[in-house]
Order: structure tokens, then C-alpha cells, then sequence
């Protein structure tokens, strides 16, 4: 009967432990600009893209070939992520350097 119990219970555990997957990592980073401009970023590893929060609105910025670091563009708005820094071009304003708060 214990073998019994302890087979069950064996079962079980392993039923659990595959059944529990960890979160998805995500990141999120608030920045502020030179200009003004605060904008939230929101990166996650299922996902290649950039979901940004800029004026109200939200906006996905697909990834783009870049040379060194990170370059995100889309609804008018383009990201650049570098070791030096981040910048942001958005709304026909001139690019604009941002650091995170």
C-alpha cells in the first residue's frame, strides 16, 4: 500500500512541477528626454519588437538592422538603444537623447 501511495504521490508532483511554468520575462524602463519627452519601453522575450507608451499612445516598434546596439521604427517613431545611450526621433521632431528615470 505504501509503494501504492508513493507512486500516486510521485505522480502527482511531477503532474504539478510540469504543469507550473515560470512568468515570461518582460522589462519595462521609463526615460526621459532632453526634450521633454517621457516615454515607457516594454521588451519581452517571446517577442523581438518594442512596445512603447509615448503622448498617450501606444505604439509597437518593429526591429531594424543596425550596425551597433538596438534599432526599433514604426508609427512614426524610432528608437535607437546603444551602449553610449538611447535616442528617440519621433513625431518630425529632431532626435533627441533620453536616459532612463
Amino acid at each position: 500500500m505504501n509503494r501504492r501511495r508513493a507512486a500516486i504521490f510521485a505522480a502527482a508532483l511531477v503532474a504539478v512541477a510540469a504543469g507550473s511554468s515560470p512568468a515570461s520575462a518582460q522589462t519595462f524602463q521609463s526615460y526621459r528626454c532632453a526634450d521633454g519627452t517621457q516615454f515607457i519601453a516594454g521588451f519581452f522575450d517571446y517577442d523581438s519588437r518594442a512596445h512603447l507608451q509615448i503622448d498617450g499612445h501606444a505604439v509597437t516598434l518593429a526591429r531594424r538592422f543596425a550596425f551597433s546596439g538596438s534599432r526599433y521604427s514604426g508609427g512614426g517613431v524610432t528608437l535607437k538603444m546603444t551602449k553610449a545611450g538611447v535616442l528617440l526621433k519621433h513625431a518630425r521632431r529632431p532626435v533627441t537623447a533620453c536616459e532612463a528615470i
